[in-house]
């Protein structure tokens, strides 16, 4: 069963993963693609060489952001399902509040899968769309959004960005998905963070999870997962 943890697990749990793949690695330098670089605070990852490349949409928002992080080696912006990453070229995905906001999900994490080398790690953090908080940022308006963002959302946060949700974006779509590519769940939480910390948000996801008798909970609105594409050369190619 998913477990329900504080944010600053969360970035223990990462960190600590990375650090076991650099370990496993005898100390060679790891190459992490960030994909979602506008959301994410950066690895701390003291004493390991890493190189690391971001990857994002081309929206205003986002080019703002990332324009100051000094972390990346390189960015690049614009259509994730045909990003010039090439295959097997990095040891590390973090995949960072991303997939609940584009279309095409199943599609760009499949091509973020095929830069991964054998053995190496996907981190992911995404809302859940079977959340009570996901469902009331699907049925919000893009105008309300807007007028709302400020108010609920630390400064410096680029937004508000689509909230398109595909069925993907859940704890029952990305274990399927992993199912159906062979992939290995190594680690599966669940916490909440964000917008559904303050006292709007939660008056918001509580009154959600009371309309839809818990169908939507408010226990949590991410999903926090490390994810292992396998190092069998039989294994189904990704």
């Amino acid at each position: 069963m998913a477990e329900v943890r504080s944010v600053a697990h969360r970035g223990d749990l990462f960190h600590e993963r990375v650090r076991e793949q650099w370990a496993g690695q005898l100390g060679r330098r790891l190459d992490v693609l960030v994909a979602g670089c506008a959301h994410d605070e950066p690895l701390t990852l003291d004493r390991i060489d890493t190189r690391m490349t971001g990857v994002d949409e081309d929206l205003p928002a986002i080019r703002s952001v990332v324009e100051e992080r000094a972390d990346l080696e390189r960015c690049i912006l614009g259509d994730l399902r045909s990003m010039p990453v090439p295959p097997r070229s990095v040891d590390v995905v973090q995949v960072s509040f991303l997939l609940e906001r584009i279309r095409h999900a199943e599609l760009v994490l499949d091509r973020l899968l095929l830069t991964l080398r054998p053995g190496g790690l996907v981190l992911l953090r995404m809302r859940d769309r079977g959340s009570a908080y996901g469902l009331c940022e699907r049925l919000t308006p893009s105008w309300l959004r807007r007028l709302l963002w400020r108010r609920l959302v630390p400064e410096g946060r680029p937004g508000p960005l689509p909230a398109v949700y595909e069925p993907l974006t859940s704890h029952d779509g990305i274990h399927a998905f992993c199912l159906s590519r062979g992939l290995l769940i190594t680690d599966d939480r669940t916490v909440t963070s964000g917008p559904a910390l303050c006292r709007v948000g939660r008056t918001a996801v509580r009154l959600a999870d009371r309309l839809t008798r818990g169908r939507y909970p408010s226990t949590h609105d991410e999903i926090v997962m490390v994810i292992r594409k396998p190092q069998n050369h039989f294994a189904r190619l990704i």
